[in-house]
């Protein structure tokens, strides 16, 4: 079926805390979104985030971010009074999320709430209607939960220094000195335990939310976790790691025509031949709980599957390194047997070799056609639109690219011209050409179209996501709280109705 959606990361929301989250706000989105005639709600990692604010550089791969946590929800639980939530400084006025601010006060903001919490669930007063007790969600997701508060009140303790740094019994995770600081941090460890509990709670409720009104949601995986997180410390016989849990090689890109030097991401590597002996155990608990979150998954980087690009451990850059052989599609037919025909989409972008193009073509995943790629190699560039096909997701830009606005305000003349006889492009007006841009997305034989709200929104680059090999500045955009309009919507209906993309609106009631 064709269908549409909208690319909008939970943290793009307003919201009264500095930073979107699953508050009511998060329920209006929705709402407009079924208004507008949409199918599918994409977003980005609902991972705890790190240093560098990157949902692509998480603390967990299966946790949830603390920051997305309703403070209203917990507000009317008892668990914390308006008047405390007042005295905290999220930064709420700001059009971009402060990060430092958002730390320094939503983890106080947290602990509170569990703090009075502790008292009610002793008493017996604390429930929770329509969901699992805490006893049951950690037998639930005992998988994961119990290394994930450990490392976080561990890491709390080392006052947040990387698990790498941490003395000897810890790093080696030696169990007499695991034993004395789960007896020393047992208050701690419960804290980011309840917390998992309220994200786990509250993100369901969304989703089942969206779900009714006929709504999707796309989630996102990223192949690499993050050294600095649980799953590194917790299980090293995963990673290519020296016997002092110390990586070999990690992850990045090489040099190209965007940056000389290439892309150093530091995750670490996964040791494929230790994966294939296990059957892919770990990836099939990982991937069953993307599709506990989510209804599709997109899986960040799947060219890294085929082979990967492996990077000298300590090298400052990128440009030293090799390209490896990666799981392959051994991984993925283990996938279909453990978990059926699931919806993937694959993030085939970047170079790619004959041997990638045919292990996406092999998996059957629909792959991604984004239309900023598109004007740059002539008519058979597979980007451009009369060469897409069914079994495929367009997309304007992705959360790595510019604003459709700031995009094409940068183009070059040779370049800009191509466009415009390409898209018909009639009109000076920035704000109707990126119409005309998207509509074009809307036009092609792309069975899904995925459009991030800053276009629908023709906002420039002022409201880009993320620019790529940059540290700082990004993953801040906020939405306005006005900004998706009635009006708006019903523009995006009108061409989700007129391209057979329009999704079926279904009633149900609010937050």
């Amino acid at each position: 079926m064709r269908s549409c959606g909208v690319l909008l990361p939970v943290s793009s929301l307003p919201s009264e805390y500095g930073i979107g989250c699953f508050s009511k706000e998060a329920y209006e989105f929705v709402d407009k979104l079924a208004e507008a005639g949409q199918g599918y709600w994409q977003i980005l990692p609902l991972g705890p985030t790190s240093y560098g604010d990157s949902p692509y550089q998480s603390f967990s791969t299966y946790a949830g971010n603390p920051y997305f946590v309703d403070l209203e929800e917990l507000a009317k639980l008892g668990l914390i009074k308006e008047a405390e939530l007042k005295k905290f400084n999220f930064g709420k006025n700001s059009k971009k999320i402060d990060y430092e601010k958002i730390y320094n006060s939503r983890f106080k903001a947290l602990k509170t709430a569990f703090d009075n919490a502790k008292k009610l669930i002793k008493s017996g007063k604390f429930k929770l209607e329509g969901s699992e007790s805490l006893e049951k969600f950690k037998k639930a997701n005992s998988l994961w939960i119990d290394n994930y508060s450990l490392f976080m009140a561990i890491k709390d303790s080392q006052n947040g220094v990387s698990w790498s740094e941490w003395e000897e019994g810890l790093r080696l995770r030696k169990p007499e000195t695991l034993k004395k600081y789960k007896e020393k941090l047992a208050d701690e460890i419960e804290f980011y335990v309840f917390i998992q509990w309220m994200f786990d709670v509250q993100w369901k409720k969304l989703k089942k939310y969206a779900n009714d009104k006929g709504i999707k949601i796309i989630g996102d995986v990223p192949i690499y976790v993050a050294f600095d997180s649980a799953d590194a410390w917790a299980n090293p016989e995963l990673f290519q790691f020296d016997e002092n849990f110390t990586p070999i090689a990690v992850a990045g890109c090489p040099p190209d025509a965007f940056s000389a030097t290439g892309q150093l991401w530091g995750n670490p590597l996964y040791d494929w031949d230790y994966h294939k002996k296990t059957d892919y155990e770990w990836w099939m608990k990982r991937m069953a709980r993307a599709f506990e979150l989510y209804d599709t998954v997109r899986i960040d980087h799947f060219r890294g599957f085929d082979t990967y690009y492996s990077i000298p451990y300590g090298r400052k850059d990128a440009v030293v390194g090799k390209w490896k052989k990666g799981a392959g599609y051994a991984l993925f037919a283990r996938m279909k047997e453990v978990l059926g025909e699931v919806d993937v989409i694959a993030e085939d972008l970047g170079y790619l070799t004959p041997s990638v193009i045919k292990l996406v073509k092999r998996t059957g995943y629909p792959g991604m056609k984004v239309i900023h790629f598109a004007f740059y190699g002539g008519a058979e560039t597979t980007y451009l639109p009369h060469n897409h096909v069914a079994n495929s997701v367009v997309y304007t830009g992705t959360h790595d690219n510019e604003t459709t606005r700031g995009w094409y305000r940068g183009l070059d003349k040779k370049v800009k011209k191509f466009a415009n006889e390409y898209l018909n492009i009639q009109t000076e007006d920035e704000k109707e050409i990126v119409w005309e841009i998207i509509r074009n997305a809307y036009m092609s034989v792309g069975n899904l179209t995925i459009i991030p709200m800053q276009d629908f929104l023709c906002i420039d680059n002022q409201a880009r996501i993320n620019t790529p090999s940059t540290l700082g500045g990004n993953w801040e955009w906020r939405m306005g709280k006005k900004d998706f309009t009635s009006k708006l919507a019903k523009r995006m209906l009108k061409l989700a109705t007129t391209y057979g993309r329009a999704a079926e609106r279904r009633e149900t009631k609010g937050k």
